[in-house]
């Protein structure tokens, strides 16, 4: 057997296992996996959420404030945070930036 041809065909092109695309391929792979792919899942699941929040809702705001929700459009939320001597404390809050919600209007259990 003669060993220049596989020695010639070793030193001109390094095959794709060899290579750095695979190990590339394999690293993206895994981040998908692990990162991508159950942050979508969450993402999706928190718009679900965004959605269905509705009046009597209790709620808490990605800057802390916890209150029930005491009016909603399309894009914004009104929200009641106190009653000070009869006062109602209310404001008006993006609903993208409700965080979660604490509990449902009609009862059930809030995930």
């Amino acid at each position: 057997m003669n060993a220049l041809p596989l020695a010639v065909w070793l030193q001109t092109e390094p095959s794709l296992f060899n290579s750095f695309l695979i190990p590339m391929v394999m690293v993206f792979g895994i981040f998908y996996l692990l990162l991508i792919r159950p942050q979508n899942k969450q993402r999706k699941e928190h718009d679900k959420m965004l959605e269905s929040v509705a009046k009597g809702d209790e709620v808490v705001t990605t800057g802390g404030m916890h209150g029930s929700v005491v009016g909603a459009t399309d894009e914004v939320l009104t929200i009641e945070i106190a009653n000070v001597k009869g006062e109602r404390v209310r404001v008006k809050v993006d609903r993208k930036s409700v965080e979660r919600r604490t509990a449902r209007a009609d009862g059930k259990e809030s995930s």
